[in-house]
């Protein structure tokens, strides 16, 4: 598939990127949970609505989104094709007729209806040119339309990155940050610059709050360090080390995610920015 963000399309139909999320899908969706329910919450869905799940990866928030707006419709758009087609198989099996998915590039693609609410899990910092592609989602937004979306706050904020990354980092280095603005994990990491792209791409009464949650990232340290240790930080981290080197790391990730564990799992804090707009 050609588009404006080719690169990221070529990222996110890699069997080694896009498999870890589809066989850890179950996963991913417990630990980011929280903010599906803030970002539901923020769009202020109802029965009969037209809503658009931008970067939707597996489906689950379309999912869900689906339930919400029955007997109104749900439509996820991504650039993987192997996180969508487990998506389809799950809207399947959930035997959801509203919900549906395309593959495309939102930032050029030509929607064919207008959107009674726009929403994203994290899924809305990949554009190669942001101005663009939210101007292009406002377009396919009906008038007084809703846009609600997270992101993530800078790296530093996010203990579910830090207290992994630090343990690793006392053995091998981590890989450099992105440019600020580039496109990635943290391309909107700073409210001011949401707030320039949207009021750029014509969208009004913009609201940037910071939202938190403690998220799992295993029911047991085990889990958390055998998730850690084969998801993209780990793997880049860790490739191309000595055997013993990499045992040693290994060993300092598991020392620093024990601090964190309970009867509930092992849990660390994760914060976002919780976006609103109206067309």
């Amino acid at each position: 598939m050609t588009g404006a963000n080719s690169d990221q399309a070529e990222h996110w139909n890699s069997s080694e990127e896009t498999g870890h999320w589809v066989t850890h899908q179950d996963r991913y969706d417990r630990m980011l949970g929280p903010f599906t329910a803030m970002i539901l919450g923020a769009a202020a869905l109802s029965p009969g609505d037209r809503l658009l799940d931008v970067g939707c990866g597996c489906g689950a928030t379309t999912l869900d989104a689906a339930r919400a707006v029955a007997p109104g419709t749900s439509l996820g758009i991504d650039l993987s094709a192997p996180m969508l087609a487990r998506a389809r198989e799950n809207a399947r099996r959930s035997g959801l007729g509203n919900a549906s998915f395309e593959r495309g590039d939102a930032q050029i693609y030509p929607f064919r209806q207008a959107f009674d609410a726009v929403i994203s899990r994290f899924g809305v910092m990949f554009f190669a040119d942001p101005t663009a592609a939210f101007g292009n989602l406002r377009k396919a937004t009906r008038r007084g339309g809703r846009l609600a979306f997270v992101c993530w706050q800078p790296l530093l904020a996010n203990e579910w990155l830090i207290v992994p990354g630090a343990a690793l980092a006392e053995h091998l280095p981590l890989p450099e940050l992105q440019e600020p603005g580039a496109p990635g994990m943290f391309a909107l990491a700073e409210p001011g610059r949401i707030r320039e792209i949207l009021a750029g791409s014509g969208w009004n009464g913009i609201t940037v709050t910071s939202g938190n949650a403690s998220i799992q990232v295993g029911a047991t340290v085990d889990e958390a360090v055998a998730f850690l240790q084969t998801g993209p930080m780990g793997r880049r981290v860790l490739v191309g080390a000595d055997s013993r080197t990499q045992a040693r790391a290994i060993h300092s990730v598991r020392h620093a995610l024990a601090g964190h564990a309970n009867q509930h799992g092992v849990l660390l804090d994760a914060a976002v920015w919780l976006v609103r707009a109206a067309a």
